[in-house]
């Protein structure tokens, strides 16, 4: 009896990359490795979308467009190149207006993608009808998804397999044209039980040529019980990576399954385990100097309870590390259980995950739905669409009460193309105020990625990555101008006893050490309060860099008109005036990074 084929496509590119690296891999660094896989027998890639549409703009300085031209031209036309979309969001956190939606599904064709993967976080499938019909109308391959995870436990009403069961047939009833369909686990904390019945179900559902996947990850440490729960249920294709951006946060890696499946009656995509081994000490060997965070390679048995995507997670904890509060991070994922339960049970995959995420953020920074995010605030009110159940009552109040917003039930589609903001005019505008040329490309670059996408346009972007060598490098330079800074005279105490001694650097014999004499009492003085209009000092309240100044010196403010926007964790936090009055001074500049309680501006 012939075995069964499976196709595997390899996500090490993408996925891989957002997982390990939060996707800031420059392409110089990891094309080579492209043309070797190939060469292992590869012929199915996810390349692009995602993450890796606007990390390219925002930390590498590269065009995403020219990556995916160039990803094409190694591997050829014959090879399957994928690309993931957030339906209405395409690559975005933001919803997008019907226009944008169209470009996105032009530009990815005319750029090498053979196959998008659509999907909505909150399987909404109102959010993905426009776009599939853009994607089948620019001649793509269109593989419409359903998003899984498991609910915290006590939660009920999503995510098993009768909920499972009606989005796809609300799929099916919709009349979306599609090619394959997709189950999609981002954090990886579906039970290998309910991905059986789930793929079960859906092969029973299904015409019999449709094409039935699973992707999920390796955060919670059964993903390959999960692929093989799967393989049993009839599934004809799943998503590996290769080392070092396998396993952890990513997907398992294809060694792995080729191991796990010896002896079965599956064939995973015809390949060879010597050819793949050669393609992995490659691949590691050109990634041997990025930096793996711990985190990346770690399996998390909490992640159930707080189900935070792989390919959010390592995202999250290198911006914590950028603005130094990566200590912070166990208490945002503990309070994501309780942001997860009180939200409406959206997937947690990209954008909703980062809404968890944000909300989470907020609530360990600012105290328990002091502060509700942008994004998760809107969710819970309807911008998004429509969430697998309602969201709790307290909250949605807290979000209309602080976003100034009204529950909605119109689509998410509705509302991008009534806000004048989000029309491909806006965006032409944008691009010519700035002197910059409006192609497709470009305006795409501004929808998608904002100022961001403007900078990197005016060659303002600056390349950010990991790298052990860089990194290295900079602890030397700290290390040297630690030593210079450390020479000087200085008290420390003993055993009780303190001591007078003067530090320099190397070895000085002369050096003398005192025992220190104790100092006076000083009295201290009742400070003095003094009541004026002038001199409110404005700080910081959370670490990150500043996205734009609103305001300039001598302008006249009211009370809460925003002077500075921050940018942490994804979100813009607005800096507001605590009260009317005329900008005395601005004390930071855009693009500077800001540490919790710096100095801003004073009114």
């Amino acid at each position: 009896m012939a075995k069964k084929l499976i196709d595997i496509m390899d996500t090490s590119f993408r996925d891989g990359f957002q997982s390990v690296f939060g996707a800031r891999v420059l392409l110089e660094d990891f094309i080579e490795a492209v043309s070797v896989a190939k060469e292992a027998g590869i012929s199915h890639f996810e390349f692009g979308g995602g993450a890796r549409f606007q990390s390219p703009f925002f930390y590498l300085n590269e065009n995403a467009f020219d990556m995916m031209d160039k990803f094409r031209e190694v591997v050829g036309d014959i090879v399957n190149l994928q690309t993931l979309a957030r339906g209405v969001n395409t690559v975005a956190l933001d919803t997008a207006s019907s226009d944008i939606i169209d470009l996105h599904a032009k530009l990815f064709k005319k750029h090498g993608t053979t196959t998008i993967r659509n999907f909505d976080a909150l399987n909404d499938v109102e959010n993905l009808k426009f776009s599939g019909e853009c994607i089948k109308k620019h001649g793509l391959k269109h593989e419409i998804v359903v998003t899984m995870m498991e609910l915290p436990p006590g939660c009920k009403g999503a995510h098993d397999v009768p909920f499972y069961e009606k989005v796809l047939r609300n799929i099916l009833d919709s009349g979306i044209e599609y090619d394959s369909v997709c189950f999609k686990d981002a954090s990886g904390t579906s039970n290998p039980k309910k991905v059986y019945e789930t793929i079960k179900m859906a092969k029973e559902l299904l015409p019999e040529n449709i094409h039935v996947r699973l992707h999920t990850h390796e955060t919670a440490g059964v993903s390959v019980a999960c692929y093989l729960a799967a393989l049993d249920a009839g599934v004809d294709g799943i998503d590996l990576a290769a080392s070092p951006v396998s396993g952890g946060t990513s997907q398992p890696d294809i060694l792995t399954l080729l191991h796990a499946t010896k002896g079965t009656n599956y064939d995973l995509g015809g390949l060879d385990i010597e050819k793949i081994l050669k393609y992995e000490t490659f691949f590691k060997e050109k990634m041997k100097d990025y930096f793996i965070p711990p985190e990346a390679m770690a399996v998390s048995p909490i992640i159930p309870f707080s189900p935070m995507p792989g390919g959010a997670l390592t995202a999250n904890t290198q911006m914590m590390r950028d603005n130094n509060i990566l200590d912070k991070f166990p208490e945002v994922i503990n309070a994501m259980r309780e942001v997860v339960e009180k939200g409406g049970y959206g997937t947690s995959v990209t954008p909703v995950s980062q809404f968890y995420f944000q909300q989470a953020f907020n609530n360990v920074m600012f105290g328990p739905w002091k502060k509700i995010a942008d994004g998760y605030g809107k969710m819970v009110l309807g911008y998004f669409g429509k969430t697998p159940v309602k969201p709790n009552d307290e909250i949605i109040k807290l979000a209309s009460e602080q976003l100034k917003l009204e529950p909605t039930t119109k689509t998410a589609l509705e509302l991008a193309n009534e806000d004048p903001n989000k029309s491909k005019e806006h965006f032409i505008k944008m691009l010519k105020d700035e002197g910059i040329e409006t192609t497709e490309e470009n305006i795409f670059i501004a929808a998608a990625c904002k100022e961001k996408g403007i900078t990197f346009l005016k060659g303002e972007a600056k390349v950010n990555v990991r790298k052990i060598s860089q990194m290295k490098e900079q602890n030397s330079k700290s290390t040297k101008k630690g030593g210079e800074k450390m020479s000087g005279s200085y008290t420390v105490v003993v055993n009780g006893k303190k001591y007078n001694v003067d530090v320099v650097e190397g070895k000085d014999a002369n050096i003398l050490v005192s025992e220190a004499k104790q100092p006076k009492e000083v009295k201290k003085e009742t400070p003095i309060e003094i009541d004026s209009i002038e001199g409110d000092e404005v700080f910081a309240t959370l670490p990150g860099s500043v996205f734009k100044i609103v305001a300039n010196v001598g302008d006249v403010v009211k009370k809460d008109d925003v002077v500075i926007i921050l940018e942490a964790m994804k979100m813009e936090i607005e800096i507001v005036a605590p009260k009317n009055g005329t900008i005395k001074s601005i004390n930071v500049s855009q693009g500077e990074n800001v540490e919790n309680g710096q100095l801003l501006f004073v009114l």
